[in-house]
């Protein structure tokens, strides 16, 4: 097994992050805002955020490498033997939060972890994937969004796509309410079952690919007429990103854990959100066909 190179990792995520936010900017035009920082404990990172911008009503592209002496039981949990080993991690992680309620919400991350104890062998994953939640479902965006992934991993085993997809079908579920938080896309963690380059050659080609997987949808959707009724129902179902974020996201609880920064570990909730007691879609609604024909998993490349 090829052995790892975090150098050659972080080199390239900080060229994905420009790479993203550059985009990004041409779309918006308006530019992200820098901020680095540093973490007491060991590490740090960059995060760019935009706020209130004429595409992006909120988002984030952060950046981070941080390390510590003992893993935080978030890290711990999947794999108890690696419990009190010093540890290393670095990923690029983003949330776009479009204006437009018919411009999807999109999540990416893409992120190496490694453990060390003094005369073992070092343990290193992958993780990473993306996401889409749309607010008002579109059979073609979900087709285009699921096929940039289904292409990213076709090189490297045709089980895992299946797998990954199936995998962020049941990460992205929000139990307490019995529903999808969007329509998915491959999520995977714990991934060192590939030589060291060929592992890191995937989910290069996952972060790489997050451009083309989104931009086209946002250009689409950007500019969609659009009135009160459909930022309401955007604002509603934002709180359920948000109720998934804070409940049961493993990036969010390794974060806080670890005494991650707060402001980048929350830079995915969206700026504005609503709640309603026990509210139902009217029946044959749009509102309603997101519920019936898009959050239940599906397999959005079957012919």
């Amino acid at each position: 097994m090829s052995t790892p190179s975090p150098s050659a990792i972080k080199a390239w995520l900080l060229d994905l992050q420009s790479r993203i936010v550059a985009a990004l900017e041409d779309v918006d035009g308006k530019p992200f805002l820098m901020d680095s920082w540093e973490r007491p404990e060991g590490g740090g990172g960059i995060s760019r955020l935009i706020e209130e911008g004429n595409v992006l009503e909120r988002g984030g592209v952060n950046f981070s490498h941080v390390m510590g002496a003992s893993l935080p039981p978030s890290a711990a949990a999947a794999r108890p033997e690696l419990a009190g080993r010093a540890w290393e991690a670095m990923g690029v992680s983003l949330v776009l939060h479009p204006r437009n309620p018919y411009a999807p919400t999109v999540h990416m991350n893409v992120r190496f972890f490694e453990a060390t104890a003094e005369g073992q062998e070092p343990v290193w994953w992958f993780g990473g994937g993306m996401d889409l939640t749309p607010y008002y479902g579109n059979v073609d965006d979900a087709r285009h969004f699921h096929q940039v992934c289904h292409d990213a991993l076709a090189p490297y085993g045709e089980d895992l796509h299946p797998r990954f997809k199936q995998w962020c079908d049941e990460y992205f579920y929000l139990k307490h309410r019995k529903e999808a938080r969007g329509v998915g896309g491959i999520f995977f963690d714990d991934f060192n079952a590939l030589p060291f380059d060929e592992a890191f050659a995937m989910v290069r080609d996952v972060g790489d690919g997050f451009l083309d997987a989104y931009l086209p949808i946002l250009q689409r959707r950007k500019d969609t007429p659009y009135g009160e009724r459909e930022r309401d129902f955007q604002a509603y179902r934002r709180g359920r990103y948000v109720e998934f974020n804070l409940v049961w996201d493993r990036g969010t609880h390794f974060g806080l854990q670890s005494g991650g920064r707060t402001e980048a570990i929350l830079m995915s909730l969206p700026p504005i959100v609503k709640w309603r007691y026990d509210w139902h879609p009217e029946d044959g609604s749009p509102e309603a066909a997101l519920y019936l024909e898009f959050l239940p998993h599906r397999d959005w490349l079957a012919s």
